[in-house]
Parts: structure tokens; C-alpha cells; sequence
């Protein structure tokens, strides 16, 4: 899959495709339906299809310290967007020029005159462009005068309710990681390289994978029995902690610790996928550094415990 880097980056051979935009955060059940319809409609064409995405995504520019915590970085967006069989990924960096634009103004910048796009599909409840005044019926109404078809995508629903990041983000709060998975279509995780850390965990027999978040905030904190891929045919039983570290107080923003069970090696720099499986505790600031190690080796033996049954 292609990644056009911005609107710099468009070339003549980059028009005339399908396409939708969105922030894509999960790629949940409900953004698959969208993607695939637009790769469909792409195949019966014979067009590539596109997919729009921002970064930062809006709402971390607006608010950066009050916007949701991603479910997914950058990358582990692009991977699963590429699983569906995508061409092209836009990735556009939000700025304040690209704010100012008013809603007719945007169409014409990114769908008329950069992808010259033949048929858009998105979401009901897409709103775009300068005080977001932009929405579905104002992008069907331009496609009508510039020769591109606009569909919108009927919401999906699980038991009743709204198929949606902000949904999945509450369940994960919750610990529903079967729910969590249900909605996604598959298990919650986070991947990641693996960062040369403090290696405090060596010093009391527990070392630690890290591995940057790659994102503002991360939807998850405390302390979890997960599976790690990425190291043989396997997925290999483990136990994470998502925090800032508080007993040890060194850490501004989240970070991803794995303890691999029964497992020793360098794996430095290697990208790894943390499933997570069983939340067993918050994150909790100890009297001291002794009390945090024998924690840790009781958070060992409850994921061991959780793995054998």
C-alpha cells in the first residue's frame, strides 16, 4: 500500500480514484464495513482506492491535553487499513492553515483538485473543514457539480448500540477485552519497537520489554496478563504494565512494560504485538522500591496462575 505523505506529494497519477477520510481510530468493525465497501466499489470501477487520514487527528490539536486516548498509533492504523486491501493512504498533517479552510474550500483542495475523486464514501456523521460546518449533504452537493458520487454508510450496531471508538474506549476502561474484541473484530494490542529502557526490572529478576506508546494518551493503565507476538510461531505468555510509574516517579507520559515470561534474549529494536487479555490491577505509587519488586512478583504469578488454567 502506497503512503502519499501530505498534499505536496500529490503526483498526476494519484487522481482519479475512490475515496473516504475519517480518523479511522481502531479500525473497528464499523470503519471495516466502510473500507471495504470503498474497495469494492474501486475493484467495479477499476480505481484505486484512497483512504484520508490526519495527523494529529483534530482534536489533539485543538485540545491536546483533554482529546481521547488513541486506540491505535500512526502505524498500527496504517497496517490494518493495508490488511483490507487499500491502495493508497493520504496522511495530511492538521495545521492551522489547513483549519482556516472553509468547508468548500477543503472539498475542492483534497477531493476536486489533488485526488480528482470519482465516488466518496463516509460516515454519517463526517463533519469537516473551518468550525466543522462541512457534513455529508454540503460534500454530495459538490459531487454533484464536479462529477463524483458520495455515499454514506449506515451506523452498525452491537446489542443495541453505536459501533464506535468512543464505545470501545469506555469497554476498554472496563477491562471487557471480549467485548472489546467483538467490537474490534479482533483482540485489543498495542504494537511497538522495543526501547532500551532504565533496566531497572534486571535488578530484581523481572526484566522488562519497552516499548513507546506512540500516542498522547493510552486507553489502558495498570497491570495485565497479555500475549506477545513477534518472537516465533507463538504468542508468548507475559504480564504489562501501562503507567507512568509512579513509585518511581521518572516518566511524563506513558509507557509500555512487558515482562515476558520465561523468556530471555536481546530483543532491542525488534517490533512486537502486546495482546491484552486480563486486567490485574491499577497502577499504585508504593512506599518504596522493595515493596514495588515484591508486587511485581506477585503480578508474575497471578498471570502465570491466569495462563494454566
Amino acid at each position: 500500500m502506497e503512503l502519499i505523505r501530505g498534499f505536496h506529494s500529490f503526483r498526476p497519477q494519484h487522481r482519479n480514484c475512490v475515496a473516504t477520510i475519517g480518523a479511522f481510530d481502531g479500525v473497528h468493525l464499523g470503519h471495516q464495513a466502510v473500507l471495504r465497501q470503498l474497495v469494492a466499489k474501486g475493484r467495479e470501477l477499476g480505481l484505486p482506492s484512497t483512504v484520508v487520514l490526519f495527523e494529529p487527528l483534530p482534536r489533539e490539536y485543538f485540545s491536546p491535553n483533554e482529546a481521547p486516548p488513541r486506540l491505535m498509533s500512526f502505524r498500527e492504523k496504517f497496517e490494518a487499513i493495508a490488511e483490507l486491501g487499500v491502495d493508497r493512504v493520504v496522511r495530511i498533517r492538521f495545521t492551522e492553515s489547513l483549519r482556516n479552510l472553509s468547508a468548500e474550500e477543503f472539498i475542492s483542495k483534497l477531493f476536486v483538485d489533488g485526488l480528482g475523486a470519482k465516488f466518496i464514501v463516509v460516515g454519517d456523521d463526517l463533519r469537516f473543514g473551518r468550525d466543522r460546518s462541512g457534513d455529508f449533504e454540503l460534500l454530495r452537493r459538490h459531487g454533484k457539480s464536479n462529477g463524483f458520487e458520495v455515499v454514506d454508510t449506515a451506523t452498525l450496531l452491537n446489542g443495541g448500540e453505536r459501533v464506535s471508538s468512543t464505545r470501545i474506549r469506555q469497554v476498554l476502561g472496563e477491562s471487557d477485552f471480549a467485548l472489546a474484541e467483538t467490537l474490534l473484530g479482533r483482540p485489543y494490542s498495542i504494537s511497538g519497537r522495543v526501547i532500551v529502557g532504565q533496566q531497572l526490572g534486571r535488578t530484581i529478576n523481572a526484566p522488562t520489554a519497552n516499548i513507546q506508546l506512540r500516542r498522547l494518551r493510552s486507553p489502558l493503565q495498570g497491570v495485565f496478563a497479555c500475549e506477545v507476538e513477534g518472537l516465533g510461531d507463538k504468542p508468548r505468555p507475559a504480564v504489562a504494565n501501562v503507567g507512568v510509574r509512579p513509585t518511581i516517579g521518572d516518566l511524563s507520559k506513558a509507557i509500555l512494560e512487558v515482562h515476558i515470561l520465561d523468556f530471555s534474549g536481546d530483543i532491542y529494536r525488534r517490533n512486537l504485538r502486546v495482546v491484552f487479555r486480563k486486567k490485574l490491577r491499577s497502577e499504585i505509587k508504593f512506599d518504596s522500591f522493595d515493596e514495588l519488586r515484591q508486587q511485581i512478583q506477585r503480578d508474575i504469578q497471578t498471570a502465570r496462575d491466569y495462563f494454566a488454567e
